[in-house]
């Protein structure tokens, strides 16, 4: 009787390479998972002690989500090489909420928003599948381009800055700092190796902070200021808070992070050559959620897969899920040592802008590669983009706008993310799904995107009808006589010399 094949995935390189290949996963995300703790932390006015501590939290978090995916326990993880973090889709909806919530004291409803659409997100991963055709390239393009959109101006304020209390807000040196540290991203990316580049705006931000550094204007004098080692205090922001508007409001992101690591998960499992069931899938959407019901208790947010290390794993072409799993110890080890986070939420605000405005840049052009992908001809898709997005900028454009609305309206639509998606998800079933009563006649807006005609205006031509120099034929040769009016006069157009006859014909489909 002969064993089953080995899954690739289930390969053991040793320790020493799972310690390498493992800190490589971490290196390539780091930015990522410790930039919205960053993000958040200066949204609710945090001391940079307690900004370390989200930092600290996201590590640990996501290294113990990573163990879960990776590893896996009966009904929780995939079983695949993917790093978990806290997800960058939740970022702008989290900032709403503690800006509608009075700074620091609105992180115990973030907490309380991402546990309790966490838990609805868990109870539907049995039917998830099949809303999925609910949430097409069309919506997600949509969310992830308004969520890098509507980050810009908190890298702008980063540039200036931080504070804008403070008497150099906005000055040259902060603004030229910030543009010494996007320089140093973008000369990263084009001259250095293929690891270097992975890793530029980490680098970058590296330089930047020496630079302020030399320039005086870094302070690292609170580092030491707590404990070098120490667990995660639970609770430490307080009691989570449940509010029904808040939650619904991160339903809509945990929904699209559903929608990623789908995406991830099946991505991967094709990279690797592995085979990917409903039930994995179904595993690996658990983990997910379970982690994210977890992380508020210990001050992070949801938690998702990292796309760029699944890009990772196609480059190495290192397919061990061992390797992955070295990679979330160490991610819990670090999440361990406050003093890394303390560190970090001591750079520069002014670099953060500079790194930020590539990193959120990044998100944005992510989501308009994602519609690219979506299909503009002959239906309303492009008029579903436009008014979504628009939608999604406006709480950005004017954040007093909803101001004199219902609090619960407030708090959902204040989020550009969530404005960008109810309004797409809604246009797209109004549109692509309940199209009972759709019109023929395309809007001003789409048929000016390529040439079309519609249906009504070929309706009477038979099969065989074609053109010759401007005129009308049928199949036998007869000309069909065309009945002029002064507002559809015929208008000549150039058309190819068919090569039987060297006359100037164009047939038309039949």
């Amino acid at each position: 009787m002969t064993s089953p094949a080995q899954r690739p995935e289930d390969e053991n390189l040793g320790l020493g390479s799972n310690l390498l290949y493992g800190l490589q996963h971490v290196l390539t995300m780091y930015g990522g998972i410790v930039a919205v703790p960053l993000i958040v932390g200066q949204a609710a006015g945090l001391t940079p002690a307690d900004i370390g501590l989200l930092i600290a939290a996201s590590l640990f978090v996501g290294g113990a989500a990573t163990l879960l995916q990776t590893l896996g326990l009966p009904f929780f993880g995939c079983q695949l090489p993917l790093v978990q973090g806290v997800s960058f889709a939740s970022v702008a909806t989290i900032v709403a909420i503690v800006g509608a919530n009075g700074g620091e004291g609105g992180l115990p409803v973030v907490f309380g928003a991402v546990i309790g659409a966490a838990l609805i997100g868990l109870l539907i991963t049995p039917v998830f599948s099949k809303i999925t055709r609910f949430f097409p390239p069309l919506v997600t393009g949509i969310v992830i381009t308004t969520i890098g959109l509507t980050l810009m101006p908190v890298a702008a304020r980063w540039a200036m800055g931080g504070n804008s209390q403070a008497a150099d807000f906005g000055s040259m040196a902060n603004i030229g700092l910030a543009a010494f540290t996007l320089a140093t991203v973008l000369l990263l990316s084009k001259v250095g190796s293929a690891s270097i580049s992975r890793l530029s705006i980490l680098l970058a931000m590296v330089i930047g902070t020496l630079a302020a550094l030399a320039f005086g204007m870094a302070d690292f004098s609170r580092v030491g200021a707590g404990p070098l080692l120490a667990f995660p205090t639970p609770l430490h922001f307080g009691v989570p808070v449940f509010k029904v508007a808040a939650i619904i409001s991160m339903l809509i992101v945990v929904m699209v992070i559903l929608v990623e690591t789908s995406a991830d998960i099946l991505a991967v499992g094709d990279i690797i050559d592995t085979r990917v069931d409903s039930k994995r899938l179904g595993n690996g959407l658990r983990a997910d959620m379970i982690a994210s019901v977890v992380a508020p208790l210990f001050g992070s947010f949801t938690q998702s897969a990292f796309a760029q290390n699944v890009g990772l794993v196609a480059v190495t072409g290192v397919k061990s899920r061992y390797v992955v799993a070295t990679g979330g110890l160490i991610l819990v080890t670090l999440g361990l040592l406050p003093v890394i986070g303390r560190v970090i939420a001591a750079v520069p605000t002014s670099v953060l802008g500079g790194a930020g405005l590539v990193l959120f840049g990044t998100v944005a052009a992510s989501g308009i590669r994602t519609l690219a992908k979506v299909d503009y001809r002959n239906n309303m898709n492009l008029v579903i983009v436009a008014t979504s997005i628009g939608f999604g900028m406006i709480p950005i454009a004017m954040p007093s706008f909803y101001h004199h609305f219902p609090t619960w309206f407030e708090t959902i639509f204040h989020s550009g993310i969530s404005s960008a998606a109810v309004m797409a998800i809604l246009l797209n079933l109004l549109f692509n799904h309940f199209t009972a009563g759709n019109s023929d006649q395309q809007s001003v807006f789409v048929a000016g995107t390529e040439r079309s005609l519609r249906y009504q205006d070929i309706a009477a031509l038979h099969e065989g009808d074609h053109f010759i120099g401007g005129k009308l034929y049928d199949a036998q040769g007869i000309e069909v006589p065309l009945q002029e009016d002064a507002a559809h006069a015929p208008r000549p157009r150039a058309a190819e010399a068919t090569p039987a006859t060297g006359r100037s014909e164009e047939k038309l489909p039949s």
